[in-house]
């Protein structure tokens, strides 16, 4: 079952005083099954950035569709976006977005509190979650306090904490050191083989090659794709590596940088 469609999605902008026309995104198209874990690659400005924001319900196509969990975001009153996201995305950002204020358990139950959850209901959520990611230890400490990669773990238990029907994962290892990133990799596995869906952006192949299908995206559109099928991470690393090759010479080629 497609917990997530994108439809025919195109986004232009106008600058500021209606002079220019900017095409973001041209006409992407793919879907999401319940329980997958896919990663998006593609060159600063090809609309990566863009079509994130739009599946966060931050920003709305300018034509298309996205539906998720078979609700069109599109449809949603403005009074109720904030409270479909909260209910139905998780987010994980490449710098953490913790609050240095609020200590590690606040931070995670920020979601909750501006749902109006109660404690009890909090607290009863939260102990597993601590527990699955290693964090228990933290939860009265500040962001200050702990390290990069905890404070991604932080973030991940918060994205976690709503139960929500899709993680969206922006650059996530972009900000932590080799050891960091290889625990945030596992446990992202180890979240999707418990039927967690996760949509990450990245601009790594290492990260990438952990998912189980790599979109690439260019000129604002989705133009190819690569599933793991029955290829271990180090063959899809290599997979994922020549493509990045092939689609940045043809490209060169296509400007006139290769002669």
């Amino acid at each position: 079952m497609a917990i997530l469609e994108v439809k025919n999605v195109k986004k232009i902008y106008t600058t500021r005083f209606g002079g220019n026309k900017v095409q973001a995104l041209t006409n992407v198209c793919f879907s999401m099954e319940q329980g997958e874990y896919v990663s998006i690659m593609g060159e600063s400005g090809s609309g990566k950035t863009t079509l994130l924001n739009i599946l966060a319900a931050l920003d709305k196509p300018t034509s298309g569709q996205i539906i998720l969990d078979g609700k069109e975001l599109n449809a949603i009153k403005e009074s109720e976006i904030a409270k479909f996201r909260r209910d139905n995305l998780g987010f994980v950002f490449q710098d953490f977005n913790l609050l240095d204020t609020f200590s590690v358990m606040d931070n995670i139950f920020l979601p909750l509190v501006l749902s109006g959850k109660r404690f009890n209901e909090m607290n009863k959520k939260l102990k597993p979650i601590a527990q699955k990611l290693g964090i228990s230890d933290l939860l009265k400490k500040y962001p200050y306090e702990i390290s990069g990669g905890q404070k991604q773990r932080v973030a991940v238990a918060r994205a976690l904490i709503t139960n929500p029907k899709l993680i969206l994962a922006d650059e996530p290892t972009g900000a932590l050191d080799s050891k960091s990133t290889d625990e945030l990799l596992k446990l992202f596995s180890e979240l999707n083989h418990d039927k967690q869906t996760i949509l990450m952006v990245t601009h790594s192949v290492k990260a990438a090659s952990r998912t189980n299908r790599v979109l690439f995206i260019r000129d604002g559109e989705v133009f190819h794709q690569i599933y793991r099928g029955n290829s271990s991470d180090e063959q899809l690393y290599q997979k994922i590596s020549d493509t990045l090759t092939m689609l940045t010479t043809s490209e060169n080629i296509s400007r006139g940088g290769i002669r």
